[in-house]
């Protein structure tokens, strides 16, 4: 019975696109035991893939800023007692940087990883092996070509992300059908306009769909609530911790988001989504391999609301 241990920490867009290397696996070798190591904050998506064995939830992050700190050292102790409990046939880091080759190779087995051609940092030297995996490829497709070469099987099937939202219901959540709209990501460029939001929030108003404004940060709550305060017809919830974003999006009519992780995630849970592109190309990090599922927009070309609609209806969701 092999075992396997991925290292994706972040971000949660990434850690999503990592997810098809599970199944990808366990349809190589059925039963291959997978573990996998994440930051603290993503923990949640990889718990919720029934072929993820064991989470190890790192902190890189937060204990960068506070490595004086014996409460720190102390975790980061409990962290490598933990990843080192087991030793493992493979030890596969698709992250490709310094932060998680350090982490692979203080785990416990053979490390494989990109080669020099294929990662922005040179990590040949902790790595057993090293695969070169073509750069201009989507992200799921580079992660999942590093893990066939390291354990010697084809990619032949379309990418499945194999993850299912908790049936728990939300209890704050309104009855009747509803559009969540992911309208914050990290970068001020990849906003999608206001005006379109509520553009967008008329119509599906007009087709008796609700809609859900998440947030994540102050600013984020602030433009909540902005755009609530202009929509006859929408919600801004508490913030919501992953598990419970999950439910959310899973069960919804529609998501509607910009380039932000969420995006992905509702895309990963078979949710009705359309992911809106006005400062990347999509065929780099877009939505990939989801039916149910579309691209919206490039690099300098906001799609506009009428597009929208019209994805929207193509999907079968209004």
């Amino acid at each position: 019975m092999p075992r396997i241990l991925l290292v994706k920490t972040s971000s949660l867009g990434d850690v999503v696109h990592n997810l098809p290397l599970v199944n990808d696996i366990r349809r190589h070798a059925p039963h291959a035991q997978i573990d996998w190591v994440v930051e603290e904050s993503f923990a949640d998506i990889p718990r919720m893939h029934p072929g993820v064995r064991k989470v190890m939830p790192v902190a890189l992050r937060r204990w960068r800023r506070s490595l004086r700190d014996p409460n720190t050292r102390a975790e980061i102790c409990v962290a490598l007692r933990l990843l080192r409990a087991d030793r493992y046939d493979a030890i596969i880091d698709s992250q490709g940087l310094f932060k998680s080759a350090i982490v692979a190779r203080a785990a416990r087995g053979i490390c494989y990883g990109l080669d020099w051609r294929s990662s922005r940092e040179p990590l040949r030297p902790f790595y057993e092996r090293t695969f070169r995996v073509p750069w201009g490829q989507h992200a799921v497709t580079r992660n999942r070509s590093l893990a066939a070469q390291a354990l010697a099987y084809a990619t032949d099937t379309a990418a499945d992300y194999g993850i299912v939202a908790s049936p728990r219901v939300l209890e704050w959540l309104p009855a009747g059908r509803y559009a969540v709209l992911l309208h914050a990501t990290s970068a001020d460029a990849k906003l999608w306009p206001e005006a379109y939001w509520i553009e967008l929030h008329n119509y599906l108003f007009l087709n008796n769909i609700f809609c859900i404004l998440p947030w994540g940060s102050d600013a984020e709550h602030a433009r909540s609530t902005r755009l609530a305060a202009a929509m006859r017809n929408a919600q801004v919830p508490s913030r919501l911790p992953l598990e419970d974003m999950a439910v959310l999006l899973a069960n919804a009519q529609l998501v509607i988001g910009v380039d932000t992780g969420l995006t992905h995630l509702a895309a990963a849970l078979n949710a009705p989504t359309l992911g809106l592109y006005c400062a990347t190309d999509p065929a780099a990090t877009g939505i990939h391999g989801c039916a149910r599922a579309l691209n919206l927009g490039n690099t300098g070309a906001p799609p506009a609301v009428r597009e929208v609609i019209a994805a929207a209806q193509r999907l079968g969701a209004l």
